[in-house]
C-alpha cells in the first residue's frame, strides 16, 4: 500500500519515518470560529541563484521525491480562508496557524503530499536558526506525549517528540491535535520565516498515526462543505521580485467562486485514501499526444508541497522528444532535460476529464546559458517500500501544474477537482499585481 511509504512534505520534498511503532490518541473535540476568517499566505522571493546553485537545488529536489514517494461535533459549521505566501520563486507556499493557550502563530508550508504537522521546538539544537519556536512552557494546554519521532526528508532530517495541544487556523480549531515538535533539524530544511510543515494528506500517511488537522475538521462536520482548495500565484518568471510575495489563497469548508470560472471537474482518487492520487490519462506536448504508461504507472500524487513535476523515464523522454534541440542533463542535472530558451513549450494534462494547460513560464525551471534552459519535468525514480512490495506513485504533480488551475481537495467522496482560474486570480501573478 502507498500508506506504507513515508510521507511527502514540503517544497524540498519530505519523507517521514517513525522511531518505532507509535500509538497516539485521536484528536479531541473540534470547534468552529467565525465564517470567512482570513489568514494571509505569503510568497518569499528567491535569492539570486547561480547555475551551480540551481543544479544543486534540482538534484536535491529529485532525490527528495525519490525518497518521499520511495472527537465531538462542532458547535456549528464554518469556513476559513488562509492567504498564502509565495516563497523562493514558487518553490513553496506557506500560511499560518496557531498552537497552544494562549495561541502562538507559526508559518508552515501547506503540503498535500504528507500528513503530519511538524514545528520547530525551543529545545532545537541544530538547523533552527532565525525561525520561531514552540515553547512548551508558554501553553497551559500542551501535553508532551514523550514519544520520539524521526522524520527523514529528501533534503534533510528532523527528529523530536510528539506533543498534543490546541491547533487553530482561520477561526477553526482542534483541541487535542497531535504534532511533532522537532529538536533536531538538518541545515536548510526550514528557512525563516517558516517554522514547520502542515500535512494535508490522509491519516494513512501520518508517521505519528494521528488524524491530520484538516481530516478532523472535515470528518466532524466543522466545515460548511467537505472541501479545501488552493489558488497559487506565479513569480518564477518575474523580475525585481521581493523576498516575500502574495502566494494566493487556501480555503477550508468552501470554494471561492471569485477565483475560478466554469465548473470544477472532480475525479475520484485512486485506491484507499493516502496520497491525493489520480490517474493520468493523457498528455499533449506542443499539440501532439504522447504515449504515457498505463495501469499503476499512471498514478499521480497531487502535491502542493512539491515544486516541479516528476514522472516515469519513458514519459519524460516522450515529452522532450517533441521539443527540438532538447537533451538529457548530466551531472547534477541528471534526470532533467535542457531545451532552447526561445522555445515556448506548451504541455496539457488530463486526468480523465478536461485537459489542463501548463504555462510555458512554468515549464521553464531556469536558464543555464543565453540559449539553454532546464525544463520543470524530470525523471522520478520510484523504489520499493521497505515495508511493502509496492512502489510509490509514478508521477508527482506539484506546483508547476497547480499554479495553472484552481484545485479542490474533497473529503467526501474522496476526490480532487480542478477548474480554470478566473481573471481575478490570474491578475495576482507577478510583481505589482492586483
Amino acid at each position: 500500500m502507498l500508506s506504507a511509504w513515508l510521507a511527502l512534505a514540503s517544497a524540498t520534498t519530505l519523507l517521514s519515518t517513525p522511531h518505532g511503532c507509535i500509538a497516539v490518541p485521536n484528536p479531541g473535540p473540534v470547534s468552529a470560529g467565525q465564517p470567512g476568517q482570513t489568514i494571509p499566505l505569503t510568497r518569499r522571493a528567491p535569492p539570486v541563484r547561480t547555475v551551480d546553485d540551481w543544479a544543486a537545488w534540482a538534484q536535491r529536489e529529485r532525490e527528495f521525491l525519490t525518497l518521499r514517494y520511495g472527537g465531538d461535533s462542532p458547535q456549528r459549521r464554518s469556513e476559513g480562508v488562509n492567504l498564502l505566501t509565495n516563497q523562493d520563486a514558487d518553490s513553496s507556499f506557506y500560511g499560518s496557524l496557531a498552537i497552544g493557550t494562549p495561541p502562538v502563530v507559526f508559518n508552515v508550508i501547506f503540503d498535500t503530499g504528507s500528513a503530519d504537522l511538524l514545528v520547530a521546538d525551543t529545545t532545537c539544537t541544530s538547523g533552527c536558526s532565525k525561525i520561531a519556536f514552540l515553547e512548551a512552557a508558554s501553553s497551559s494546554t500542551l501535553k508532551n506525549l514523550s514519544q520520539p519521532i524521526q522524520i527523514q526528508y529528501g533534503s534533510g532530517q528532523a527528529a523530536g517528540y510528539l506533543m498534543q495541544d490546541v491547533v487553530q487556523m482561520a477561526g477553526l480549531s482542534v483541541k487535542n491535535q497531535v504534532f511533532a515538535a522537532a529538536d533536531q533539524i538538518s541545515s536548510g530544511l526550514l528557512t525563516s520565516p517558516v517554522s514547520g510543515l502542515l500535512g494535508l494528506a490522509w491519516q494513512t500517511l501520518a508517521l505519528s498515526e494521528a488524524t491530520p488537522f484538516w481530516q478532523t475538521l472535515a470528518s466532524s462536520g466543522a466545515w460548511t462543505d467537505p472541501v479545501m482548495s488552493f489558488q497559487l500565484t506565479r513569480f518564477l518568471n518575474a523580475t525585481n521580485v521581493k523576498y516575500n510575495e502574495p502566494g494566493g489563497t487556501f480555503t477550508m469548508g468552501f470554494v471561492n467562486s471569485s477565483l475560478y470560472t466554469g465548473q470544477i471537474d472532480y475525479r475520484n482518487i485512486t485506491g484507499t485514501p493516502s496520497y491525493w492520487l489520480l490517474t493520468m490519462t493523457s498528455m499533449t506536448v506542443q499539440g501532439k499526444t504522447i504515449a504515457l504508461p498505463t495501469g499503476s504507472s499512471a498514478y499521480a500524487a497531487i502535491d502542493t508541497g512539491t515544486t516541479l513535476v516528476g514522472g516515469p523515464l519513458s514519459a519524460i523522454q516522450n515529452i522532450f522528444a517533441q521539443i527540438p534541440g532538447s537533451a538529457p542533463g548530466t551531472g547534477s542535472w541528471e534526470g532533467y532535460y535542457t531545451y532552447p530558451c526561445d522555445t515556448a513549450v506548451n504541455v496539457a494534462i488530463s486526468f480523465g476529464g478536461p485537459s489542463w494547460s501548463i504555462s510555458p513560464a512554468d515549464f521553464q525551471l531556469t536558464q543555464l546559458s543565453s540559449s539553454q534552459c532546464v525544463g520543470a519535468f524530470f525523471v522520478l525514480s520510484t523504489v520499493l517500500s521497505a515495508t511493502s512490495n509496492e512502489n510509490g506513485p509514478s508521477w508527482v504533480v506539484g506546483d508547476t501544474f497547480l499554479k495553472n488551475v484552481y484545485s479542490v481537495f474533497r473529503y467526501s467522496p474522496p476526490s480532487v477537482g480542478f477548474a480554470q482560474l478566473s481573471e481575478a486570480a490570474l491578475a495576482m501573478n507577478g510583481v505589482a499585481s492586483a
